[in-house]
């Protein structure tokens, strides 16, 4: 959660689009911005394969690389068009603080359907308890992927990486 916050671009792949929010010390940009994160699991990724999280992220950052017209526009959506299922054409109240740049885009366009399913139902259950959360004004930009690692260490009992002598995974994906 960044309070008076900015989106910036954090994109460390040619053609790929990660961003991720920030504030400055005074905080007191005209945006409040935070990542809204969704369960993903290894069936999402459609494959077993030990990277296949990593594939599954690169497939989404170059999907929303696309879908903001390339150039690492972040794509952007209000809140309104995502429930209602249509383009984004005209900001409202709320206008981004993305750094570069934006180009509008539907969210279904490069999240897959899992995903997007989970994102509005989340938002709705979010604003039961969080007056307002639900705002129809409010911008989803895309798409915050590196909030979790892609690939997980399993560790024994003894916290040591299984199968690799002497490692002692931590941090993200340590298992």
């Amino acid at each position: 959660m960044c309070p008076g916050g900015t989106v910036v671009s954090a994109t460390s792949e040619e053609n790929c689009l990660v961003i991720n929010g920030m504030s400055e010390y005074a905080r007191d940009d005209n945006n409040t911005n935070s990542a809204i994160l969704v369960t993903v699991s290894q069936k999402d990724f459609g494959s077993e394969h030990p990277l296949a999280g990593a594939m599954f992220q690169r497939k989404i950052e170059q999907a929303a690389f696309a879908a903001g017209g390339g150039g690492y526009q972040a794509p952007v959506q209000r809140l309104e068009g995502l429930f209602q299922k249509r383009a984004t054409t005209v900001f409202g109240e709320v206008l981004p603080t993305c750094l570069p740049t934006t180009g509008f885009a539907e969210v279904d366009f490069y999240l897959p359907g899992c995903l997007t399913d989970s994102l509005r139902q989340g938002i709705l259950e979010m604003d039961k308890w969080m007056y307002d959360f639900a705002y129809p004004d409010a911008l989803l930009t895309g798409t915050e992927t590196h909030s979790s690692s892609p690939v997980r260490i399993t560790r024994e009992d003894s916290f040591l990486a299984v199968g690799i002598k002497g490692l002692y995974p931590c941090g993200e994906g340590a298992g």
